[in-house]
């Protein structure tokens, strides 16, 4: 009897693995950073593989999450735009670039998202990656504050005192080059 099972399991085996050889990978790795860096290299995005960003920086994998930000971010996902800004901004994973940080920030703000309106407010009111206007600045924190954000609503309750939302420790970053 025990030969007989033994039989019929190995025929049960073999079938299987003709089927799985027929009909592509049967228990697929699709949730694996590999995966999604391999399907970010061949230009797809998509809510699940844009989020694998957010994981990918903060696990220090700053060149990975740029990837699958600027893939994201150039499909219109807001939330990677102001991801790559940061990303520029601090200099992860590739050169400290102020002015490509603002150009992210910019295209978030214009396509409505808060974050972006707030981030592109105060590079505005500082002169940072791009031409001071402290008046647009602040019409963009306060649509961010009026849309609820709630640290564009502590700028403006600061009087829009901007160390009131960045530490002491950046001021190198934010002081007139002229």
């Amino acid at each position: 009897m025990k030969q007989i099972l033994s039989a019929l399991l190995l025929g049960v085996m073999t079938a299987s693995t003709g089927l799985a050889d027929g009909f592509g990978t049967l228990n697929p790795d699709e949730m694996t950073w590999q995966n999604m860096l391999e399907r970010a290299e061949k230009g797809e995005t998509g809510m699940v593989i844009c989020s694998m960003g957010y994981a990918l920086t903060k696990s220090g994998d700053h060149i990975s999450a740029r990837t699958l930000f600027r893939n994201c971010a150039n499909d219109g996902y807001t939330g990677a735009m102001t991801w790559m800004s940061q990303l520029d901004n601090n200099g992860l994973g590739g050169a400290y670039d102020p002015d490509a940080a603002a150009e992210w920030d910019r295209r978030a703000a214009e396509a409505g998202d808060p974050v972006g309106k707030f981030n592109y407010g105060i590079a505005l009111m500082r002169g940072h990656g791009v031409t001071r206007d402290e008046a647009l600045g602040r019409k963009l924190v306060d649509e961010a504050a009026g849309e609820g954000l709630e640290i564009a609503q502590r700028l403006q309750t600061a009087g829009y005192d901007l160390d009131e939302v960045t530490p002491d420790a950046d001021d190198w970053k934010y002081a007139p080059l002229f």
